[in-house]
This record gives structure tokens, C-alpha cells and sequence, in this order.
């Protein structure tokens, strides 16, 4: 019987691992394993994007692709890991319960919005952590032109000062003039505990996010927080109210809750930690990539982000070192040495920053012109042909 790698989880890294690994057996010339790839959709959900309007376009299909290199493809829902018996149980595209077996498990199934216990988030703040949650936003932002005008109906709070919240809310002022009309008196806000504009994201790229947020007209809402959400605003944790027809959260991601049922140590998100092989510590038949794994990126004490960015590479080392396992040949250790930002600013432009320190490199349109690059082209998976496939699969490619 063949043996089998199971990667659960279509995104970033789940299919950046399934195409290291199935390049890696055919360079060895390797047949007696099968990759299988378990997800709710064979497409990958360009999440990075989802900011953006027309988020129902923001998807790419992976069945050609999967095809191609010699993939199987299972749609269906993980939703438990039975580490003693190797073996996942899975909802299927019917309903029904299945259980897969494997040898070994590449666990890539992502992360999430955990939303909080605060009074109202659930019931009527909006996200756009999930292209159905961005499609309902969307929807929500072209109803507003239906509603009489009024300050609520003109005005959107973004809670949360981080990337994800950033970005949505300095493209937000565009998104609603298109739907209300140029002349419309829109109001944006950033909700952030921060002391000062932007202080998440650095000391020298804040600066660049002030000019960006006075230039479009965000306005934030510094050293507060949301402790009350309804269906006419929002209410601050410094008594400030905010009447708005629109509420956006974006803090508080975590690891898929599957990686709570693998013995080993997580960190405060819920990423397992790995070895420089992408193993899980502890567990010799189990690797984590993507937003799931706690990984070393360097030797300085820097560790692998939420973002495609580190996903992609990481994804091409954990597929990559599963396969060497089966075949018995040395793995490559995962070092992503190289860390970049490229900020959306929405009209005002963009922000790109090298190093951990992030140091500004591009702003404003030229850096608008990169982060339209990667958004648009970069980030995609490749062509639906194997030799083009596997040689972006590499795990040693050099990163731009």
C-alpha cells in the first residue's frame, strides 16, 4: 500500500505544501506515495485581499493545479485528529462523517477571527477575515445608498489599529464615495488602544500611516477601546460614543482550533511549536506550516507571522521535509531570514519596509505600484503545469 500524506487545509500553506512535497518525490523518482490535500474548497481564498471590494472575486480554483501534479483532492471539514490511530474525521461535501488514515500529517488549516465576549460584536460588528464575511460586508456598504443619509449611515469605526484594520479603513473612504456619491460627508475611524498613530506597526512607518490617515480623513481614536457594539454605533472604553451604521472588527486571531488536539506545546495563539523541520516538537509523524506553526524564522529570536508571506515559504519547507521523511533523505531547515511589509494606504498609496525594524523603503504611489504587484500577481498560485509548479515549489527558490 502506498503511503500517505495528508495535508489539511487549502490555503497558503497547504498548497504550497502539497506542491513542495509532490516535486519532491518526482525529483527522486518516487511513486509509492500519495499527497491528498483536505479542505472545504479546492481554491485558494486570497485573504490578504479581503479589505478590498469585489471580495467575491478573490478566490482562485486549485483543481487544475491539483491535477496537474498529481494531487488528490478531498472537500470536506476537518474537525478531529486522532493522533493515536493517524486518522482525521471530516464532515464531507455531503454531510456526511468520514475518517481519513494517513502516515503522515501536514496540519496547514489556518487561523481565524476569535471574536470577543464584548456586548454586541457578534450581533452587528462585520469582519473581513473570510471571503463570506467580506462578501457580507460588502453587501452591507452598497445597502447604506438605500438608507436615508444621515451621519451613521455616512460613518464606518474600524476597531483595531493593526495591519488588517489599517488597511480596511484607509480604503474605506473611497469604497464609501463610490457608493454614496464623491460629495458624500464620510467619516472613517481607527479604534486603538495605541497611544499613538500607527505605534503597532513601528516608529518610522507610524509617521507615513498619520500623513495617510489625515490625508483621506481617517480619524483614530487612540488609547480607547469598543466595549459595547450596537445596531447605531459604538461605545468607548474613554466614554467617547460613536453613532455608525457600520462597525468592522479586526483583532484577535488564533490558530485553528485543531491544533488543540495535538499533544504538544502551543504558544499564546495556538501555534505549534516546531523544529527547524517544520516537525512538530514531539511528534514524529505530524508537521504544522502556515498560521498553525510557531517557527523560527532566523537565529535572532524572530518567529514566522500570520501572513502569506511566511505561509508560502514555510508551506514550501513542510512539504518539501515530509516528503524527505518518507523518502529517507535529508530535510531543509526553514529560515526565512528576509521579513518585509507593504502597507495598503488606500488612494494616499502604499508603505514598503524591510527588516524587523521595519525600515521605509517606498511610499505613496510607488509603493502603491509594489503592493498592487503582490496583491495581484505575486501571491497567486502558478499556472496549472507541473514543471512550472514544482519549480516554485522549491523550498531554497531565492525570495525576492
Amino acid at each position: 500500500m502506498k503511503q500517505h500524506i495528508l495535508v489539511i487545509g487549502a490555503g497558503f500553506g497547504g498548497l504550497w505544501t502539497a506542491l513542495s512535497a509532490t516535486r519532491l518525490f518526482d525529483l527522486h523518482g518516487h511513486t509509492d506515495a500519495t499527497v491528498t490535500v483536505l479542505a472545504p474548497q479546492a481554491e485558494l481564498r486570497v485573504r490578504p485581499r479581503f479589505y478590498e471590494p469585489q471580495a467575491h472575486t478573490l478566490a482562485t480554483p486549485l483543481g487544475e493545479l491539483f491535477e496537474a501534479v498529481g494531487v488528490n483532492f478531498i472537500k470536506g471539514a476537518a474537525h478531529t485528529v486522532d493522533v493515536a490511530h493517524k486518522q482525521v474525521g471530516y464532515v464531507d461535501a455531503a454531510g456526511a462523517e468520514q475518517v481519513c488514515a494517513y502516515d503522515k500529517l501536514v496540519l496547514a488549516s489556518g487561523s481565524g477571527l476569535a471574536l470577543p465576549n464584548t456586548p454586541g460584536v457578534a450581533e452587528h460588528a462585520f469582519d473581513v477575515d473570510q471571503i463570506e464575511q467580506a462578501v457580507r460586508l460588502e453587501s452591507h456598504l452598497k445597502a447604506l445608498a438605500d438608507q436615508p443619509a444621515s451621519k451613521a449611515r455616512n460613518t464606518v469605526v474600524v476597531a483595531g489599529g493593526g495591519f488588517t484594520g489599517i488597511e480596511t479603513a484607509t480604503e474605506m473612504p473611497g469604497r464609501l464615495r463610490e457608493i454614496l456619491g464623491e460629495q458624500a460627508d464620510v467619516e472613517v475611524f481607527i479604534v486603538d488602544r495605541g497611544q499613538k498613530v500607527g505605534a503597532s506597526m513601528g516608529a518610522e512607518i507610524s509617521q507615513y500611516i498619520a500623513h495617510a490617515s489625515e490625508t483621506l480623513g481617517v480619524q483614530w481614536a487612540l488609547g480607547a477601546s469598543v466595549v459595547a457594539v450596537d445596531a447605531h454605533g459604538v461605545s468607548l472604553s474613554n466614554g467617547q460614543r460613536i453613532e455608525a451604521s457600520t462597525v468592522v472588527w479586526t483583532t484577535g486571531v488564533r490558530a485553528s482550533a485543531l491544533t488543540e488536539q495535538i499533544p504538544a506545546q502551543r504558544d499564546a495563539l495556538g501555534r505549534l511549536h516546531v523544529d527547524e523541520h517544520l516537525k512538530v516538537i514531539g511528534q514524529d509523524d505530524i508537521f504544522a506550516t502556515g498560521d498553525v506553526a510557531y517557527a523560527a524564522t532566523d537565529d535572532l529570536g524572530n518567529h514566522a507571522l500570520m501572513t502569506c508571506q511566511h505561509a508560502i515559504v514555510l508551506g514550501r519547507h513542510a512539504g518539501n521535509n515530509v516528503a524527505a521523511q518518507l523518502l529517507g533523505v535529508p530535510p531543509t531547515a526553514y529560515r526565512q531570514p528576509k521579513y518585509v511589509t507593504c502597507l495598503d494606504l488606500g488612494a494616499w498609496g502604499a508603505v514598503y519596509t524591510e527588516g524587523w525594524d521595519r525600515q521605509v523603503k517606498l511610499t505613496g504611489q510607488e509603493g502603491k505600484a509594489l503592493k498592487t504587484q503582490i496583491n495581484t500577481v505575486w501571491i497567486y498560485p502558478p499556472a496549472a503545469n507541473r514543471e512550472a509548479a514544482w519549480a516554485a515549489a522549491d523550498p531554497l527558490i531565492p525570495i525576492a
